[in-house]
């Protein structure tokens, strides 16, 4: 059996929600150094009640092969990622056209 969409009574898969609630968003990608000159990656803009930022760190975790966390609407990578993070968010379904990258 499919999931359903409470909203629409649709199958999950053919809701637009998640697509809406990305291309709503104005995304800001900076490098910060921190405390001993570590550098991070720092990901803000995003609305924590459309898209689920600890999710998101999660997935960026995962295909950047780093560290970090996701809360408060800001998603915290360890390292420099200012080359690859924009590519990856765009494969995750943000529009490109939302997304500034500080610093390149």
């Amino acid at each position: 059996m499919k999931d359903i969409c409470s909203i629409t009574g649709l199958p999950k898969e053919l809701s637009v929600f998640d697509q809406i609630a990305q291309e709503g968003q104005r995304i800001t990608v900076a490098l910060e150094s921190r405390k001993f000159g570590k550098k991070y990656t720092v990901i803000r803009g995003i609305n924590e009640h459309d898209v689920d930022t600890k999710d998101l760190a999660k997935k960026l975790k995962s295909r950047l092969a780093c560290g970090g966390t996701g809360r408060n609407g800001v998603v915290e990578l360890q390292g420099d990622h200012l080359r690859n993070v924009k590519d990856e968010l765009i494969a995750l379904g943000f529009p490109p056209e939302t997304i500034d990258v500080e610093g390149r």
